[in-house]
C-alpha cells in the first residue's frame, strides 16, 4: 500500500489548527437554535449515497428553512440533482483530486454544521473542519481525525453490526433530526421511462411483458455471481417465459461481460445496455422491470428505492447491513454460507463462496415473483 506523502502533511495541519480552535465544538454545546447552513458528505460509492437519502430527508424534515449543501461523488451527483431534500450539490472528485478546490468551496459555504454519512478518509472530516463547521458528526468515530468530531462516542453498541441506513439516521440524531423514516429517495423522470421504452422495442422487447434485469457485475469480484449462472438462469427463464425479456445492466467496464451474457442466453430475447445508459437513464430501466437479480451493488439500492422488486444475492456481503429493510415484501434475499473464516473478501480473486448459491434457488426466486406479479395483475382485472 502505497503511502501519500500528503496524508501526514494534512493531519499535522490539522493538528495544530485544531489546537488554536478555541470554539467549544462537543455534543453537548450543539443547538439546533440559529442553524440555517448544513453540510452534508455522502461522497462514496452510488449505494452508499443512497442509503443516506433517508438520513438526508430526516435533516431537512427537522430544518425545513436551512441551506442543505451535499457532497457527493462527482460520477453520482447528477443521479441526486432533483432529490427534494439538498439544495446544492457540491461534487467530490475522489482522494486528493481537486481537493484544494474542494476545500475551498466547502470554506464558503460556511456551514453552521456538517454531517458525514459516508465519507472517504482521511480525506472527509478534514474538509468538514476545512469547511468552518463548528461541530462535525460522524459515525463511526475516525481513527485518525476523531479528535476534530464532535460526538466522542458512536451512540451505537457496534456500528458494523448495524444496518447503514441506520448508522446515518443515528449520525443524523446527533443534530436532533428523527431516526424513523428509513425510506431511500429516488425518482425515475418521467421523460427517461419514455427513452427506455423506446430502446426495449427497437431491441425487440415488449415492455408491457415481464421485463426481467440481470446485474452481474459488481463493484467487487468477490460480490458477484458467476457469470455461467446468470447465462443458465437466463436461459431457463426464457424457456418457461417465452414471451419475457430480459436486459442486462452493467457501467461501461463491465460492457464486454455483459454482452458475452446477452448473446449466450438468447440474441433475440436478451440485450445488453451495459453502458449505454446515463445513471438517470439507468433508473428510469430499473423502474420499470418485473424483477432484477442482481448482486450487492448500486443498482440493488436503486431497486430498492424505486420500489421495484429484486432477487439479491449476498455472500460475503452481509444483507442485514446494506440489503433491503423496507419494503421487506418486495425482496427476496438469497445469502450462502461463508466458506472461510475469517472472509478474506476484498482479497479473494475466485469468489466460490458466491458459487453456493444456487441456479435453482434463484430461478424458484425469480419464478415466485412473477407469479406474484401475474396474481396481482389478474385481480385488478376482476
Amino acid at each position: 500500500m502505497k503511502l501519500n506523502p500528503f496524508d501526514g502533511l494534512l493531519y499535522l495541519s490539522m493538528k495544530a489548527v485544531k489546537r488554536l480552535d478555541k470554539r467549544n465544538s462537543s455534543e453537548g454545546s450543539f443547538s439546533p437554535d440559529g442553524v440555517k447552513t448544513i453540510l452534508i458528505i455522502s461522497s462514496t460509492a452510488l449505494g452508499d449515497t443512497l442509503m443516506s437519502t433517508p438520513a438526508i430527508k430526516a435533516v431537512r424534515v427537522r430544518y425545513p428553512e436551512a441551506h442543505i449543501t451535499a457532497c457527493i461523488n462527482v460520477r453520482y451527483a447528477p443521479l441526486f440533482a432533483d432529490n427534494p431534500h439538498i439544495d446544492t450539490i457540491l461534487p467530490y472528485y475522489g482522494g486528493y483530486r481537486k481537493f484544494i478546490r474542494t476545500a475551498l468551496a466547502l470554506r464558503r459555504i460556511r456551514p453552521d454544521v456538517a454531517l458525514i454519512f459516508h465519507g472517504n478518509e482521511p480525506q472527509a472530516t478534514p474538509l468538514a473542519y476545512i469547511s468552518g463547521a463548528r461541530h462535525i458528526f460522524k459515525i463511526p468515530i475516525s481513527r485518525q481525525y476523531g479528535f476534530l468530531l464532535s460526538n466522542q462516542s458512536n451512540g451505537l453498541d457496534d456500528p458494523w453490526q448495524c444496518h447503514a441506513i441506520d448508522v446515518r439516521l443515528k449520525t443524523a440524531s446527533f443534530a436532533g433530526c428523527a431516526t424513523d423514516d428509513r425510506e431511500m429517495a429516488l425518482n425515475a423522470d418521467a421523460e427517461d421511462v419514455r427513452h427506455i421504452r423506446a430502446t426495449l422495442a427497437a431491441h425487440g422487447l415488449n415492455s408491457a411483458r415481464p421485463i426481467i434485469g440481470l446485474q452481474p457485475g459488481a463493484a467487487q469480484s468477490y460480490k458477484a455471481w458467476p457469470k455461467g449462472f446468470y447465462i443458465e438462469l437466463g436461459r431457463r427463464l426464457l424457456h418457461l417465459y417465452p414471451g419475457a425479456g430480459i436486459v442486462i445492466t452493467g457501467s461501461g467496464e463491465e460492457r464486454r461481460l455483459c454482452g458475452d451474457i446477452a448473446a449466450a442466453i438468447d440474441s433475440k430475447g436478451a440485450v445488453s445496455l451495459a453502458g449505454a445508459l446515463s445513471l438517470k437513464q439507468l433508473a428510469a430501466l430499473v423502474k420499470i422491470l418485473s424483477v432484477l437479480v442482481t448482486n450487492d451493488t448500486g443498482t440493488m439500492h436503486m431497486a430498492i428505492a424505486l420500489g421495484t422488486k429484486t432477487v439479491s444475492l449476498f455472500c460475503p456481503s452481509n444483507h442485514w447491513g446494506t440489503g433491503a429493510i423496507t419494503g421487506l415484501h418486495l425482496h427476496r434475499i438469497i445469502s450462502a454460507e461463508r466458506p472461510c473464516s475469517p472472509c478474506v473478501t476484498k482479497k479473494c480473486k475466485a469468489p466460490y463462496c458466491m458459487s453456493a448459491i444456487t441456479v435453482d434457488a434463484v430461478m424458484a426466486a425469480v419464478t415466485e415473483t412473477l407469479m406474484e406479479i401475474s396474481e396481482i395483475n389478474e385481480n385488478s382485472h376482476l
